[in-house]
């Protein structure tokens, strides 16, 4: 049987060793959008938002700054979750290979850490990464080839972190019916404040380093995009910030710290009871605050550090809130607001188990 992984036509493994991941993603080309056009043409339904792309720019020296304060701080952190991560996964898998499957961008570090981590173990480890679309599903193709090289039984899933759900939810309607994977997706994330990952490191909304940058420490592949054409999801291979790229040291930077680790005990899936609670909390937060902004539309209301640090640098925000202003972990999140003028409210306790959310300003 031929091998479909070998017959696609992809951007290989981006900025990253070729060993660390290979891309399920065709090089595309596509006219920039101005972010404004793009959050009007967004809201107005005229375009999903995977059909665009904005320019993304190289991040300033403060932004590299707080990157570096933040790996400083949590480095040790993640590369403890990672070791967790990887102690549960070689416990609950049990066939010969384990096949990760990232989704691009915030699952790829993440991914790469925990081949290793399981490489170590003793364990053989794949690695992809490949295209998951709100409200279009994850790319078939990517995932089909994966399927007849490792077998449905032995993918893992892979994403940075859970905001609200929404590609947890994602995932479980493209596999829904599905025979080959379980009801509840095998979905893997470093935080889940949520409630909608399977295996989580823990449920704190915390600041994760890779989760600061963009493209700069994910391969220097862009988002992912809507093919016009069919086949594989596309990216564009950002070129241009190669002299801002921190992939690699990124990578090697965790693998020390890990190195360096105490003995640390495994993760385990969340329980029922478990997954309700958060999921309720979380909720209660995302709808409180729709109703408070008069949104009817919940994709306007980004909620985590990560996601509302992306939401101020992508799209177009309109009121940024947090637990705590003089949080260290929401302080890059404090600069992009002043740069871009856009106010912060300190709320506390209302944030329930999120530090910040964004909100996205109604346009046209």
């Amino acid at each position: 049987m031929t091998d479909a992984i070998n017959t696609l036509s992809t951007v290989g493994s981006g900025s990253y060793a070729a060993d660390d991941v290979h891309f399920l993603l065709q090089p595309v080309q596509i006219e920039l959008t101005d972010v404004e056009e793009k959050e009007r043409l967004i809201q107005s339904q005229r375009k999903h938002y995977s059909e665009m792309i904005s320019q993304e720019s190289a991040p300033t020296e403060m932004h590299m700054g707080l990157y570096a304060r933040a790996l400083a701080q949590n480095g040790a952190r993640m590369a403890a979750d990672v070791q967790s991560l990887a102690l549960a996964l070689d416990r609950q898998y049990h066939g010969a290979s384990i096949a990760l499957v990232s989704f691009v961008r915030a699952g790829l570090p993440l991914g790469v850490l925990l081949r290793r981590a399981l490489l170590d173990l003793g364990r053989d480890a794949h690695h992809y990464g490949v295209s998951i679309i709100r409200d279009r599903g994850i790319d078939i193709v990517a995932l089909e080839a994966i399927i007849q090289r490792h077998g449905a039984e032995n993918i893992v899933f892979v994403d940075g972190w859970t905001g609200k759900g929404a590609i947890s939810g994602e995932l479980k309607r493209t596999l829904g019916g599905d025979p080959r994977f379980p009801a509840e997706p095998r979905l893997v994330v470093l935080a889940d404040p949520c409630g909608r990952a399977w295996l989580s490191a823990s449920a704190e909304d915390w600041v994760i380093p890779s989760g600061i940058l963009g493209a700069t420490v994910s391969g220097l592949v862009s988002r992912s995009i809507w093919p016009q054409d069919g086949g594989l999801h596309g990216c564009v291979v950002y070129d241009h910030l190669h002299e801002h790229d921190v992939t690699r040291p990124f990578i090697e930077r965790i693998e020390a710290e890990r190195a360096a680790l105490a003995p640390v005990a495994a993760a385990t899936p969340w329980s029922l009871g478990q997954k309700q609670e958060l999921q309720a909390a979380a909720d209660e937060v995302v709808h409180s605050l729709a109703a408070r902004f008069a949104i009817d539309n919940l994709n306007r209301v980004k909620p985590g550090i990560a996601e509302a640090t992306r939401a101020v640098l992508r799209r177009v925000p309109e009121h940024v809130l947090v637990r705590d202003r003089s949080d260290r972990d929401v302080q890059l999140l404090m600069h992009l607001t002043e740069r871009a003028g856009v106010s912060v409210e300190e709320i506390g306790a209302a944030l329930g188990p999120y530090r910040a959310v964004t909100v996205i300003r109604r346009v046209g």
